[in-house]
């Protein structure tokens, strides 16, 4: 089933033009581009009202017999018409650079925001669904400021300075346009409710079409192996036919809204010019009077069917700008605290679980962690094993605080996670996921992932010490191959020694190993083995091992079962004490026997 986007309800209530004051925080650093935009749509739009003026002028000057004043007309008009060529080119470069600025603001103040969101808020957020925000978003606002927005202030300027030239021109004439006015606004007050829901509602089905793509285009080689592209396609048709209906459904309610406003605009203009015809004839006001009233009662109607055209607009980027602003201030459960500790100096290593008890947000009900007391003393390699599900992966978690804990304290060298800043713990620590996350760049670039700073050299020699080397320089253009997305070009024990490599560089006093050598051939894994054990013979390891013969020269091995500490000890000691450890082990080894003979 295509994901369904979230339901409206009480969140619809809120959704008016008024949201797009949210923007002004980003607006507001650019004050002064903005002023001067501003003055270049007044004078734009004084220059446009001063038209119908000039050709007043010239029509009633057809009758004079003098042709220096004919051509003095005519040259003020060339005059005015050079003035608003120059004005609304210099609007439309002001307006779209503040536009262009503004929103790339927002762009990286959305991203600034998601990049440091704990794993908690994409359980219940899709990828694709901020991609979508950042990307389809954002432009509908870029649109708004860079022309709906000038455009909108631009014809309410236009609308009211007609308005009063048109009742300084022929106030009876302008009478009668004002009686229309109500029949105008109504439609849109009503269709603008509804046409604000759909607008909602169809970017909402915009950003799940985006989230399923991204999902299915992220996993496409599982996709294609398991043959469901037809699945994939059908799903991701399904959830784009939806977001095509609810364009269609506000793209009808905004056309029945644009032909009413329109007709009842043009046809009480074509009344009231009957009225003004009969009155030329009776002598009551000159043909450049009219034709002037006419210009004007033409821009106030122009002005009100351009505003139903905007309306749309700005609901839309309304909604928009709320669906941003849900990601701006999108609470998460993972703070950092206002006055963080300082770290402890200098770095021991020691890492400690006092009494610790969690459960995933999406599954309160089932403990992950089921009271655990556990000290990792600095520079000691403790391996954690157990069957799947038994809590392994989550303690990792914990350290890095990705999560924190229900009950219960996690300790650094002493200090509680939550009193530390996150980015200045997790800089004591080396990560070497199950499952590395390998970037769109050279393999040089990767490694230096570990440590920016890092030379060439020192990106080489972690390298060697990662058993990566060889292969490295055996690639098209040698470390400055270009890896592909997610290490497209590599397999899956290249992809692990490179995240070894990048937690060697990194050079922290705690190594975290997530079945760091579990995609290694037999060759390969003895020599990271070896990289390994240097490596944890001056820091603190974590280490977390299905395979148990990599984790039989581990100071400690503690055995976990469903969130708890069942037993601990040396290899040979767990194996002598019997029990779940002795268990995995004789499985493992006597299938290894098996398999050899």
């Amino acid at each position: 089933m295509p994901p369904r986007p979230q339901p409206q309800d009480d969140r619809e209530t809120s959704k008016r033009i008024g949201a797009l004051r949210a923007l002004w925080p980003f607006v507001a650093p650019y004050r002064r581009m903005l002023a001067a935009a501003l003055s270049a749509l007044v004078l734009t739009a004084l220059v446009y009202l001063a038209m119908p003026v000039a050709v007043r002028q010239v029509v009633d000057a057809f009758d004079t017999e003098t042709a220096a004043l004919l051509d003095r007309y005519f040259g003020l008009a060339l005059i005015i018409v050079a003035l608003l060529a120059v004005g609304t080119a210099l609007r439309y470069y002001l307006v779209t650079r503040l536009g262009e600025r503004v929103v790339a603001d927002i762009r990286s103040a959305v991203f600034d925001r998601m990049i440091g969101m704990s794993p908690t808020f994409y359980e219940k957020t899709m990828t694709g669904e901020v991609l979508s925000r950042i990307t389809t978003d954002t432009t509908l606002i870029l649109s708004v400021l860079s022309s709906s927005a000038s455009f909108a202030l631009r014809n309410i300027l236009v609308f009211f300075g007609a308005l009063v030239l048109m009742l300084a021109t022929a106030a009876k004439l302008s009478g009668l346009v004002l009686l229309l006015v109500p029949a105008v606004i109504v439609p849109i007050v009503l269709l603008g409710r509804r046409l604000r829901r759909l607008s909602r509602e169809n970017q909402d089905w915009i950003a799940a079409s985006s989230g399923n793509a991204s999902e299915a285009l992220l996993s496409v080689q599982t996709v294609q192996a398991f043959t469901n592209e037809s699945r994939a396609r059908a799903q991701f048709r399904a959830v784009t036919e939806h977001s095509f209906l609810s364009a269609r459904h506000r793209i009808g309610t905004r056309a029945v809204m644009t032909v009413i406003v329109i007709f009842l605009v043009f046809a009480g203009i074509v009344g009231v010019l009957w009225v003004g015809a009969r009155d030329v004839r009776a002598g009551d006001m000159s043909v450049g009077e009219l034709v002037q009233f006419v210009i004007y009662s033409v821009m106030v109607a122009g002005a009100v069917a351009a505003m139903t055209e905007i309306w749309g607009e700005l609901q839309r980027a309304a909604g928009a700008t709320e669906r941003l602003v849900e990601l701006l201030t999108a609470r998460d459960s993972v703070t950092d605290p206002a006055a963080p500790l300082p770290l402890p100096e200098p770095a021991r290593g020691e890492i400690r679980f006092e009494g610790v008890r969690f459960s995933y947000p999406t599954r309160p009900d089932t403990p992950a962690l089921d009271g655990i007391e556990l000290t990792v003393r600095p520079g000691e390699t403790v391996a954690l094993v157990g069957p799947s599900g038994a809590g392994k992966t989550t303690v990792m978690q914990l350290i890095l605080r990705f999560y924190d804990p229900q009950e219960g304290r996690v300790l650094f060298d002493g200090a509680d996670l939550r009193d530390l800043g996150r980015e200045a713990f997790r800089s004591r620590l080396a990560l070497v996921p199950q499952d590395p996350a390998i970037f769109a760049a050279s393999a040089r670039e990767n490694i230096r992932f570990g440590r920016p700073g890092a030379t060439d050299a020192e990106v080489e020699a972690a390298a060697r010490a990662a058993a990566a080397h060889d292969f490295l320089t055996a690639l098209p253009q040698g470390y400055d191959t270009e890896v592909g997305e997610r290490g497209l070009m590599l397999s899956g024990g290249q992809k692990q020694r490179i995240a070894i490599a990048r937690a060697i560089l990194r050079d922290a006093p705690v190594l975290l190993l997530d079945e760091a050598t579990s995609a290694l051939d037999a060759e390969s894994e003895r020599a990271v083995q070896e990289a390994v054990d240097r490596m944890a013979a001056t820091r603190t390891t974590i280490i977390i091992a299905h395979r148990l013969a990599t984790v039989k020269k581990a100071d400690r091995i503690v055995v976990l079962d469903r969130g708890r500490i069942v037993a601990e000890g040396t290899h040979d000691a767990l194996v002598a004490q019997g029990g779940l450890y002795a268990r995995l082990a004789r499985l493992q080894f006597t299938a290894g026997v098996e398999t050899a003979a």
